[in-house]
């Protein structure tokens, strides 16, 4: 699968179209989707499953003037009000680095290629009405259903919280073919 296969799976989505849409109308600086809303749909195409409902919608965001949380939570009601039954997670990665313990980050892609594995290190946005694709992490991993931390997970704590993750969520028993290498 390439990276075109890869925004074909999103494109041919039209759940996922109406969210990305409706992200990019709230108007937010270097917003991206990422995480589950590909990783999932993808995994699920190899897998040849039904698309899986979102636990929620990650769009992170970089705006290093409007650091309030009190932002973030607008731009859910609005989003709420665009599209609702939708779990937006909208989150403005220039402050996220204090919630993390990291240095601060440079962008939206340098916030999400801190992100805990390398197959979640993914995002899209629109860019005039296309969608446009980033790996942080090369798509490797992604596209053949590898689980692996990411540089930022790669120790012992980073690991553990991989296999919370991978339990809590419930990929094992979505995804039987993923190869862990945690």
């Amino acid at each position: 699968m390439s990276a075109r296969d890869v925004v074909g799976v999103i494109e041919s989505d039209p759940r996922a179209m109406r969210i990305l849409r409706a992200a990019a109308d709230l108007g937010l600086p270097d917003w991206w989707i990422g995480a589950g809303f590909i990783r999932n749909r993808v995994w699920d195409a190899i897998s040849d499953l039904p698309v899986s409902s979102e636990r929620d919608v990650d769009v992170a965001y970089f705006d290093p003037e409007k650091l309030d949380p009190r932002e973030d939570a607008r731009a859910e009601a609005q989003a709420m009000v665009a599209l609702p039954g939708v779990p937006w997670e909208i989150r403005n990665q220039a402050r996220m680095h204090q919630r993390n313990g990291d240095r601060p980050y440079a962008s939206t892609l340098d916030a999400i290629s801190r992100w805990p594995e390398t197959a979640t290190c993914v995002a899209v946005t629109l860019r005039g009405g296309s969608v446009r694709l980033a790996s942080c992490h090369g798509l490797a991993d992604l596209v053949e259903m590898v689980v692996r931390p990411s540089p930022a997970f790669d120790n012992a704590l980073g690991r553990a919280t991989i296999q919370r993750r991978l339990e809590a969520k419930g990929w094992l028993d979505r995804w039987a073919g993923l190869r862990l290498e945690i």
